[in-house]
C-alpha cells in the first residue's frame, strides 16, 4: 500500500495487459499509481492530480501521448513532472519527436521497467522530492 509520501505516477496505455503490468510493478516499488486507458483521461487526471511522473504510450486512440505531453508542458505546473514516452515507435526520428513534444525520456516497448524506474528515481526522490 502506498504511503502518503509515495511518488505519484500517472500511467496511460491503451493495452490493458501492459497497463496492468506497469501498475503491478510500480505499486510493488511503493509508487502511488493512477492508470488510464487513453490520452484524454490522462490530460484531465494530470490537471487534477499533479503527479510527480507520467508514463505515456505514444500511440493511443483519441489523444496520443505526444499531445498529452505538450499539454502538460504548456500548463507549466511546478515542480515539472518527469515525462516518459513508452512506445513501440523505436526509430531515431520517433525518439526526436517525443523529446520535441516535451518528454524527458523515450523508452521502447517492450518496456524495461527497472530502467524506467531508475530514470524516475534519478529525478524524483522519495516523497516526490524533485532533483535537478
Amino acid at each position: 500500500m502506498p504511503t502518503r509520501s509515495a511518488v505519484r505516477l500517472l500511467i496511460a496505455d491503451d493495452d490493458p495487459d501492459t497497463l496492468a503490468a506497469y501498475v503491478l510493478f510500480f505499486d510493488a516499488q511503493g509508487y502511488q499509481t493512477c492508470a488510464l486507458a487513453d490520452g484524454a483521461q490522462a490530460s484531465a487526471e494530470y490537471s487534477a492530480w499533479h503527479p510527480d511522473a507520467v508514463a505515456l504510450d505514444v500511440q493511443m486512440p483519441g489523444r496520443d501521448g505526444r499531445a498529452v505531453a505538450r499539454e502538460i508542458r504548456y500548463l507549466q505546473f511546478r515542480p515539472a513532472p518527469l515525462l516518459a514516452a513508452v512506445t513501440a515507435l523505436t526509430s531515431p526520428v520517433e525518439k526526436a519527436k517525443s523529446l520535441s513534444a516535451g518528454f524527458n525520456h523515450h523508452f521502447a516497448k517492450p518496456a524495461d521497467l527497472p530502467v524506467i524506474l531508475a530514470a524516475i528515481a534519478a529525478r524524483i526522490g522519495p516523497g516526490g522530492t524533485h532533483r535537478q
